[in-house]
């Protein structure tokens, strides 16, 4: 046993009679404490906050599932060094766990590790339901072992997790133990413990947290009654007292219509403008009013409104580059927006609220290459708005919900190269934002949503090999973006749609291969990218936009055989794909998929500047990139191909053409067989069979590229060339 505390009920009669707190025979102790070494500064700390605890009058006595509730739940039994001296230390323990009504255990990555903690938790559960069990996160994740690669956060001990049968045998199910989150992100100490003593009194977090509030106005009561006495005598500083908690009063009124306007109207008018900055200010102004509150004492517009506070914190932190500080601040406004919503459970603007944060823990998963995890959070995000939409349906807002649950659902098909499942959603949200603007035409959350779905339906258009329809639908979304740019000129938000949609058409003119224009949309992609850099440098989503400008501005230049630009706008795009990485190499996009794209960008340039040994060092990096994250990253097989491909050309110009077949072949080899038939893949594929000499079937796969359209510049003289 790595560490335990026993919470022991003393043998008094007459307080357990007043009480109706009697422990059955077989029952020794209220609860017994399992812990890892590592957190007995927590269990020395719980098991004090237990043993001073007092249940509030109102609910001793009360009968509940698990019995009359008593008035203490103590002493407390340290651990292995209070035990008796005779007899066998691992009885003595056995013996506790056996005849303790709760077991708590504190969970932690050091718990789920620890044999000692995982075997209590399996001597309690073959004797006790599992109903006993109460958890108490301290740090790591639970069940974060079935996530590949986080195994490590794991918090909960295998015990824990397994779910025992009523003979108190382990079975193959998962088991949801009720837990409580002591960390500062979650319900933090207090909350967390007030959790723990509802779950060992049988009654609900609310009953327990109202008769916290009913003792402390008693108090207060208290503290009056003598004011009253004391008014008798001092009758003006009596008045004084009262018009100062009006004056409290009315202020705190105000001060919190301040911080409503402050998330709401001023926000709206501040987010157009890009400054995080301003943003920032508005949420610590926010938090640090609420910092000095009570947090018990908070209502429900008040948690609400702190929540709102946190989230757009969250927000900030999260277009800064700051993973780590973002998911600290949804977590904690997640834990008021769950419990707010527990508490409203049919209340549309609490599933709102609670949404939002549901979508940035999927967004921060999907952000660091955690697929399943941003799904799962996604999902809960999409059953949220259709229960919205659900209780009212005329509500314009939480139909907006839907279509947003809708679109991001489809970006992750789009990651994935699942190109012909997300034209459909992308569809069908297109025909929903078009209703919602046919009764409202200027609400600009719907005309940016129509913008997002147009660029989406786009770039699936664009995978599928359906470039006309791309190509169609990138203009119809410009020709919108440049009339609300007049209408909106200072908006920052749709330059940043604009410099997407130029770069991307720049992409499918080059596809067509229309050189010429493809250089003039390019051009427009970068001057916008630069104006977004220069208000705010620190936005690392703008950083991200602008490095893909210059990527795709320096494979235009290349087209059109202007390598010293090329050259120049590469280096440019990859010193801020690298500033991106050095921020947070977490996101798969910066360190993967842009940092391959650098590469290989730099790899073509060098090999038509007539330098093949240095774009073969480029081509390897970036295949050893691909190597090692390959799992993360759906185009990493093509990216890998791509490689493979320019390596080998490189290879060919060095007088190698063994090993530039070698490098072919491979290529081919590793080809998946489910690889995606995008236009980009199928180039690819039939440059690598005509390199090896299969020219029927490149000539198969160029037919194919012909009916879509594709003649990009450097396909086609690939083909030329041959092998």
């Amino acid at each position: 046993m790595e560490g335990s505390v026993v919470l022991q009920q003393r043998p008094n009669a007459a307080r357990n009679r007043r009480a109706g707190s009697r422990l059955s025979s077989s029952q020794r102790y209220w609860a017994f404490i399992s812990y890892a070494h590592e957190d007995a500064e927590t269990a020395e700390w719980l098991q004090e906050a237990l043993e001073q605890y007092r249940v509030p009058d109102g609910l001793v006595g009360k009968l509940t599932d698990v019995g009359p509730v008593p008035r203490r739940l103590s002493p407390i039994f340290r651990d292995r060094s209070e035990l008796p001296a005779a007899g066998s230390l691992s009885d003595e323990i056995e013996e506790a766990v056996q005849g303790s009504r709760f077991l708590i255990v504190l969970c932690s990555p050091a718990a789920a590790q620890s044999r000692w903690t995982n075997e209590e938790i399996t001597c309690f559960k073959k004797h006790h339901s599992e109903d006993q069990v109460l958890a108490a996160i301290l740090s790591g994740e639970p069940f974060a072992s079935e996530v590949p690669g986080r195994e490590h956060e794991e918090c909960f001990p295998p015990a824990l997790r397994t779910h025992f049968n009523r003979r108190g045998l382990p079975t193959s199910r998962r088991a949801e133990p009720v837990a409580a989150d002591l960390r500062e992100g979650g319900d933090g100490r207090r909350a967390g413990f007030l959790k723990i003593v509802a779950g060992m009194l049988g009654v609900g977090l609310d009953d327990v947290v109202q008769r916290e509030i009913v003792r402390r106005q008693r108090r207060t009561n208290l503290i009056v009654g003598g004011s009253v006495l004391g008014m008798l005598v001092t009758s003006s500083l009596a008045v004084a007292a009262i018009q100062a908690r009006d004056a409290a009063r009315d202020q705190r009124r105000e001060a919190e219509g301040l911080i409503g306007f402050m998330l709401g109207d001023l926000r709206e008018k501040l987010e157009p403008i890009g400054r995080l900055d301003a943003l920032d200010a508005v949420g610590a102004r926010a938090l640090s009013y609420y910092a000095k509150q009570d947090a018990g004492g908070l209502g429900d517009e008040s948690l609400a409104q702190r929540a709102r506070a946190l989230t757009l914190m969250g927000d900030i932190a999260q277009r800064r580059g700051d993973l780590d500080g973002a998911l600290s601040r949804y977590r904690q406004a997640a834990a008021s927006t769950s419990e707010l919503l527990r508490r409203h459970s049919d209340e549309p603007q609490r599933m709102y609220d609670h949404a939002q944060n549901l979508f940035y823990f999927g967004y921060v998963a999907w952000q660091r290459g955690r697929t399943a995890e941003s799904l799962a959070s996604f999902r809960q995000y999409k059953q949220l708005a259709e229960r919205m939409i659900a209780l009212d349906p005329r509500e314009q807002k939480w139909r907006l919900e839907g279509i947003y649950a809708d679109t991001v659902l489809g970006t992750v098909l789009l990651e994935q190269q699942k190109y012909d499942e997300a034209l459909p959603l992308f569809s069908s949200t297109l025909g929903n934002t078009d209703r919602l603007l046919a009764g409202d035409a200027n609400n600009a959350e719907y005309q940016y949503q129509l913008l997002e779905t147009q660029a989406y339906l786009a770039d699936a258009y664009r995978g599928a090999g359906r470039l006309a329809e791309a190509l169609m639908t990138r203009q119809s979304q410009l020709a919108l973006l440049d009339r609300l740019q007049r209408e909106r000129p200072d908006d920052m938000a749709l330059q940043r749609k604009a410099a997407r949609a130029h770069e991307s058409l720049a992409t499918l003119l080059l596809m067509r291969g229309a050189t010429e224009a493809a250089n003039d949309e390019a051009s427009k992609s970068l001057a916008l990218g630069e104006r977004l850099l220069r208000t705010e440098p620190d936005n690392t989503e703008w950083v991200d936009r602008i490095s893909q400008a210059y990527l795709t501005a320096a494979s235009a230049r290349l087209a059109a055989d202007q390598l010293d630009d090329a050259r120049r706008f590469a280096d440019a795009g990859c010193a801020l794909v690298n500033r991106l990485i050095a921020r947070d190499d977490s996101v798969v996009f910066w360190s993967e998929t842009l940092r391959r794209r650098c590469l290989l960008q730099k790899a073509a340039i060098d090999l038509r500047a007539g330098q093949p040994m240095q774009a073969f060092a480029w081509t390897e990096q970036a295949a050893g990139n691909v190597l090692s994250a390959r799992a993360r990253t759906p185009g990493g097989s093509s990216d890998l191909a791509r490689a493979r491909l320019l390596g080998g050309d490189a290879l060919k110009a060095m007088g190698r053409p063994a090993d530039a077949q070698r490098q072919w072949t491979l290529a081919l080899r590793e080809w998946p067989a489910g690889a995606t038939r995008s236009p980009e893949n199928l180039a690819t594929w039939a440059l690598l069979l005509r390199r090896t000499g299969s020219d029927d079937q490149a000539a198969a796969l160029a037919g194919k590229l012909r009916e879509m359209g594709y003649r990009e510049p450097d396909y086609t003289r690939g083909m030329r060339q041959g092998g």
